[in-house]
């Protein structure tokens, strides 16, 4: 399914090797996943950083958004086929869905250091990617799931087949409430709205919710630092949660599925 990001070409697994016949090659790393994100830039310093992914690891470890991963497998649980993650992040949700054995799994993000991590979880393929220029064949996934990252159509209805189905997570109305609450002043409710596209067509919406305890000041870091909020808010307002020991708040996701 993959493909070089050079010329396009299929990239066939030659024992730790990619290459595809033009000769582009690209090695597999020692935790299993390869770097195919053309940049001039090195990898490490594209999409989050280490502190963030591991933050972001250690937080889902814990089950917090068990409630998510759940419902996704759920979901899954009688499909078969091929699966892309868009945007896998250190690979909690991929890891739990690649262990159906009737799914074959792919996931990559733009941060390498989430793809390592992801890649250390198994039960899947992991690849660096820019979402942009996904080096996946065209109409090649029978499954895309998209959680919490920009939506590119074009990108996701390219890679899917005919009759495709693709799941996009978007926070609902009141996730994460009592941290918001905590933080603002007059905070505001998420407007659920989920994104509009030509190329696919929405064909249901689902909402889970439930309450989490934030258990300590740790964990109510991570989980601040994992949304948007957290590079919009001053440092004024940041400190306001640093006094916190614990912190109870709703979590909302919205489910949109769309078929090509």
């Amino acid at each position: 399914m993959l493909i070089c990001p050079v010329c396009g070409l299929a990239l066939k697994k030659d024992g730790r090797v990619y290459a595809c016949e033009k000769g582009h090659s690209f090695d597999i790393a020692k935790e299993n996943y390869v770097n195919l994100l053309r940049s001039s830039k090195n990898g490490d310093f594209i999409g989050d950083d280490k502190i963030s992914a591991r933050m972001r690891r250690d937080f889902l470890n814990k089950g917090y958004y068990g409630l998510l991963q759940e419902e996704l497998c759920r979901i899954f649980a009688e499909k078969s086929g091929i699966l892309l993650d868009i945007c896998c992040g250190e690979g909690y949700y991929t890891a739990a869905l690649g262990a159906n054995p009737d799914l074959q799994v792919y996931g990559f993000d733009i941060s390498r250091e989430m793809v390592r991590l992801a890649a250390k979880r198994g039960s899947g393929t992991y690849f660096v990617a820019n979402m942009a220029n996904i080096p996946i064949a065209d109409g090649s996934m029978d499954y895309c799931i998209h959680l919490f990252a920009p939506f590119n159509e074009d990108s996701f209805s390219r890679v899917l087949k005919e009759g495709g189905r693709l799941y996009t997570v978007i926070p609902g109305s009141r996730h994460l409430w009592g941290l918001k609450q905590a933080v603002y002043d007059t905070p505001y409710e998420n407007d659920e709205v989920l994104p509009e596209t030509k190329q696919l067509r929405l064909i249901s919406r689902r909402k889970v919710a439930a309450n989490i305890i934030l258990n300590s000041q740790e964990d109510i870091q991570a989980v601040f630092r994992m949304t948007p909020y957290y590079f919009h808010t001053s440092q004024k307002d940041k400190d306001k949660l640093l006094g916190l020991e614990n912190l109870e708040t709703p979590i909302e996701f919205v489910i949109g599925e769309y078929e090509k």
